[in-house]
């Protein structure tokens, strides 16, 4: 009997994870990939420690989706099992105190490098520097030994969403996929601020404790003061409102209620400054009373609500490019429940190529794999039915 055959363009974690499942159900898998080397932004999100999944529930695991169309992917590949496929890979885990999971090598090199060898064991051919250049049902690439057109029982598109381009993430793709895409706009990303000279001395100070607020979302975290703006993971988990359009506030005093901090404000000052005062009644440091101060002028006569609720004025993400990730992509109306193209049989996608979002935390990567494995999934039953 000829055995079934199967491709996946893109060789990030999605499109491995499709490769892996399709290879243990017997398939033939072939992997294109338009980078020298594959899974480069994973290795990228790694280099200071690969975070895994986030350790938590199945029902707070799904809400850091929104309701998005990769939840019933996430439900059945979720934390749980993603730490079980890591360990398999022979990466010993640990969890940090706010349940992120770690590899205890923390690189993500070690990791790609088993799952690599993995893939090759089961057969997995991986071609490198193969861009694809056809539209959906056309599986036509550009290589290095010139134009080549495959044919497979089924294909996998795991193409990545449109930041981090010089990684191989530049969305390209989308142009030849006509109305099946939602616009691409940033996630994970940070804020331009312009800020006054005296905020230079306090770039790359951290800010911390914080309840960061916007819109339907508010949730302790922290910032990082930079050259241009803010970053950081309390900003990126409330990025979606403030992209779409929500007024973003910090409560710089989150472990008091604004009636205490409206008592300790009331002590007497005598001839000290306002800056001694609040540093003497409220601990307040120096990073977050220059915030105050950079996004609270004029300065209301009484500053607890302001301090409980600092609008931040900023002028937007910076170019998308820069994001973490992206938001939009393939919408999941154009897709069957199992990831196919509605209008192109045996065509299918997973990873952040689809419209959809989450915080920094674990949750991109665990999405990733889990609908690489969905897509997989289908796609090989679909080959040998």
């Amino acid at each position: 009997m000829t055995r079934a055959t199967a491709l996946v363009i893109g060789a990030g974690p999605a499109g491995l994870m499709a490769a892996e499942v399709m290879a243990g159900a017997g398939l033939a898998v072939t992997v294109a990939d338009a980078m020298p080397s594959p899974a480069r932004k994973f290795l990228m999100a790694g280099k200071s420690g690969l975070n895994l999944t986030k350790d938590e529930s199945g029902d707070a695991v799904l809400a850091a989706y929104h309701g998005a169309g990769v939840t019933p992917m996430v439900a059945q590949f979720g934390p749980i099992e993603v730490m079980e496929w890591a360990e398999d890979l022979g990466q010993a885990l640990f969890v940090g105190s706010s349940g992120r999971v770690f590899p205890k090598a923390m690189k993500a090199s070690p990791l790609l490098r088993a799952w690599l060898a993995r893939l090759d064991g089961m057969g997995v051919v991986l071609n490198r520097r193969w861009r694809w250049i056809g539209a959906p049902g056309e599986a036509l690439f550009d290589t290095p030994e010139g134009e080549v057109r495959l044919e497979r029982d089924v294909v996998v598109m795991a193409l990545g969403g449109a930041s981090w381009a010089r990684l191989g993430s530049d969305g390209k793709w989308a142009a030849r996929m006509g109305d099946r895409v939602a616009p691409f706009q940033p996630s994970n990303m940070g804020l331009l601020v312009d800020w006054s000279d005296k905020m230079a001395e306090h770039a790359g100070t951290p800010v911390k404790p914080l309840r960061l607020s916007a819109g339907d979302v508010s949730l302790p975290g922290e910032i990082v003061i930079t050259a241009r703006g803010i970053e950081g993971g309390g900003l990126y988990a409330v990025s979606r409102p403030v992209r779409e359009g929500a007024t973003l506030t910090l409560d710089l005093m989150p472990d008091l209620s604004v009636d205490a901090v409206r008592a300790r404000l009331a002590r007497k000052r005598g001839k000290a400054s306002l800056s001694t005062h609040l540093r003497k009644t409220l601990g307040l440091p120096a990073v977050k009373r220059a915030l105050m101060y950079e996004f609270g002028r004029p300065l209301p006569d009484e500053l607890a609500p302001l301090l409980k609720a600092l609008p931040v004025a900023h002028k937007g993400p910076p170019p998308m490019d820069e994001a973490i990730s992206t938001a939009g992509g393939l919408r999941f109306d154009a897709l069957t429940g199992g990831l196919m193209l509605r209008d192109v049989p045996g065509w299918y996608a997973c990873g952040e190529m689809l419209d959809w979002e989450a915080p920094t935390g674990g949750y991109l990567l665990t999405a990733c794999l889990a609908t690489g494995r969905w897509a997989g999934r289908h796609a090989a039953a679909r080959a040998l039915r």
